[in-house]
């Protein structure tokens, strides 16, 4: 490292980039670091479908969705939850895989916002990226891949390494 040769410089630190808050090696700020260890002890539980169910995630929102980029799976969602609002412990959607078994992978969360609902004239904002507009769906969305990895990112739509395969 940098102590091993004095004469050396320590590597510049890099700014935080406004609007995604994580420097030039993807690692994030201590509140977004907070922030995605919450939702991962929030969602825990739920890689079992049934606990996430009984928690008030029992709606079925989407049929598995897929693309060419990849899938996002099934979007399970706590209707409470589909009021305009954000909130980090709060995820509106959760997203599963099927698997052959007839079992669901838990992937990750999706924060949704109707359109309708929101009036601030800038987007709603979450781990300091900002949601985009679902138009097929009327919403603004934001994907958090907490539980599989997403090799197109954290907050990608799709993961390539989802499939619907098993829901056909």
């Amino acid at each position: 490292g940098a102590c091993d040769n004095p004469t050396r410089p320590a590597r510049a630190i890099t700014p935080l980039d406004a609007t995604s808050r994580h420097d030039a090696t993807g690692v994030f700020d201590a509140s977004i670091r907070q922030d995605l260890a919450a939702l991962r002890a929030l969602t825990a539980p739920f890689h079992d479908l049934e606990r996430a169910s009984a928690s008030g995630w029992s709606t079925q929102i989407t049929s598995c969705l897929d693309s060419p980029l990849g899938a996002m799976g099934f979007h399970y969602g706590n209707v409470a939850y589909i009021d305009g609002q954000v909130s980090v412990l709060q995820p509106e959607l959760l997203m599963y895989e099927p698997e052959r078994d007839g079992r669901f992978r838990f992937l990750g969360v999706e924060y949704i916002v109707p359109l309708s609902a929101w009036t601030d004239p800038t987007p709603p904002m979450l781990f300091g990226r900002e949601f985009h507009v679902n138009s097929d769906f009327g919403v603004w969305a934001l994907h958090v891949w907490v539980g599989r990895e997403n090799p197109l990112g954290l907050f990608a739509d799709w993961n390539p390494k989802v499939s619907c395969a098993a829901a056909f």
